[in-house]
């Protein structure tokens, strides 16, 4: 044998190995590509009826939004009638309803100071406290200072 025929050999066996690698190799990527593919099927089919819920519940939403919409654009219109209205009764009303609190304080502190003792200041006995409407007596309201 000689040189040429043992690097022959030797160059046959090394392709032989490297085409076996090859082979294995191609055998485990036939595999990944086989398993990827069902994996991508079985992914598709769950995934489409998520997608359609996933749109029917987008459509829902919307009409839900649609109708808080709706329903606020009412709110702002009855907020601004009653705005309208608020500021009308202010304006008929305010003026003299003050005019009259007014008239009916001076009332009150002029009978009043006409009922009052010499002082000024009303008799000790007729003085009460009104505490979550009710009247309480003198006596008590002192109980409950002290």
């Amino acid at each position: 044998m000689s040189g040429v025929e043992v690097a022959g050999i030797i160059v046959a066996v090394f392709w032989a190995i490297l085409i076996s690698f090859l082979a294995v190799a191609l055998v485990r990527l036939a595999q990944v590509l086989r398993a990827t593919t069902r994996l991508v099927s079985e992914v598709t089919d769950q995934a489409v009826p998520l997608l359609a819920d996933a749109a029917g519940t987008v459509r829902s939403a919307r009409t839900q939004l649609d109708r808080v919409d709706a329903i606020a654009s009412d709110v702002q219109e009855v907020t601004s009638n009653a705005s309208a209205l608020s500021s009308t009764v202010a304006t008929a009303f305010g003026g003299p309803l003050v005019k009259v609190a007014a008239f009916g304080y001076g009332v009150r502190k002029a009978l009043g100071k006409r009922d009052a003792a010499p002082g000024g200041v009303p008799p000790r006995e007729s003085r009460r406290t009104v505490i979550v409407g009710r009247t309480v007596p003198a006596a008590r309201r002192r109980k409950q200072k002290g």
